[in-house]
């Protein structure tokens, strides 16, 4: 458990300057420059990310059960999740799902959390989705107090959003027919 602690610790406290300091990364871009921040930030999140996965595989290894969900709850999760790939690829293409839900990543990556805090009952499951649900909470807040940060994304049109929707989506039957069970081990969708 102490890997993915030390992982979500240092993931998330990069990830968390803005919501904690934004001046104080403000003047550290301006400091060392957009690029090289960027490279620390990026090489020590990644880091964090490399802990997360080890650390949660060895906690699969030994679970310690906190609860255990029931059986129904895996379909409310499976509709929570539907919207998720369509407001990640919203993020990067401008629209008007962007606009409405000023943040769609967070808005995504709080469905996906709850999702699956909802199907997972132990101490690894609650602690690493339980800890995003939380951060992806707080940085929508903290967003009302601050001026958010550019994101790279595509050329405006007409189009975004239905090319988000309808990419999302098959992203979406990509992930629960195979790539879940490819990536992570387990089926999205218990038989």
């Amino acid at each position: 458990m102490t890997v993915l602690v030390a992982g979500l610790i240092l993931f998330f406290a990069v990830h968390s300057i803005s919501i904690v300091n934004d001046g104080w990364r403000n003047r550290m871009v301006e400091r060392m420059g957009l690029r090289p921040w960027k490279i620390l930030y990026g090489a020590i999140a990644l880091v964090g990310l490399i802990l997360i996965i080890w650390g949660y595989g060895l906690a699969r290894a030994d679970p310690t059960w906190l609860y255990t969900p029931p059986a129904w709850l895996r379909y409310v999760s499976i509709l929570l999740l539907i919207p998720v790939f369509p407001l990640l690829l919203a993020t990067y293409l401008p629209g008007r799902i962007q606009a409405i839900t000023r943040h769609p990543m967070l808005l995504a990556v709080m469905l996906w959390a709850l999702a699956h805090l909802l199907v997972n009952g132990t101490l690894a499951d609650v602690l690493l989705f339980g800890v995003f649900l939380v951060w992806a909470i707080a940085d929508r807040i903290s967003m009302n107090r601050r001026t958010p940060h550019p994101v790279p994304a595509a050329s405006a049109s007409r189009f975004n959003d239905v090319v988000a929707v309808v990419a999302g989506l098959a992203l979406y039957v990509w992930f629960i027919s195979g790539l879940h069970q490819w990536l992570i081990g387990v089926p999205a969708v218990a038989h």
